[in-house]
C-alpha cells in the first residue's frame, strides 16, 4: 500500500476529486492548508505570504499508485507556479476501526 499526499490549488480540487472517483479512487481525505514552496509564497510589499492550498490524502494498492498520481497530475496542472506537489510514501498497515479488518 502507498499513501499519496497531493498539495494542490483549491480551485482545481473538485476537478481532481471527480477524476479520481471516476478513475476508481473514491476514498480520500481532504483538508485546507496554508503553505509555500520553492518560491517562498507570494511577495507583497517585500513580505512573503503563504498561499492557500488543499491537501488530498489517499491510500492505494502499490500497483495502483502510478494511475492515481497520473490522474492528479493531469487534472491539477495549470502550468503556473504554485500548481503543487505530490508525495508518495509506503504504508505498512491499514486497520478499519468499525470492523477491525486489516488492509484496504
Amino acid at each position: 500500500m502507498k499513501m499519496i499526499w497531493a498539495v494542490i490549488r483549491p480551485e482545481v480540487v473538485d476537478t481532481v476529486v471527480k477524476a479520481l472517483t471516476a478513475g476508481g479512487y473514491p476514498a480520500m481525505t481532504r483538508f485546507d492548508v496554508y503553505g509555500r514552496g520553492k518560491q517562498k509564497g507570494v511577495v507583497v510589499g517585500g513580505e512573503n505570504y503563504d498561499m492557500p492550498k488543499t491537501v488530498l490524502m489517499l491510500v492505494v494498492e502499490a500497483s495502483s499508485t502510478a494511475g492515481a498520481v497520473k490522474i492528479i497530475e493531469d487534472n491539477a496542472r495549470t502550468r503556473s507556479i504554485g500548481d503543487g506537489r505530490i508525495f508518495v510514501a509506503p504504508i505498512e498497515e491499514a486497520h478499519t476501526i468499525r470492523t477491525g479488518e486489516l488492509g484496504l
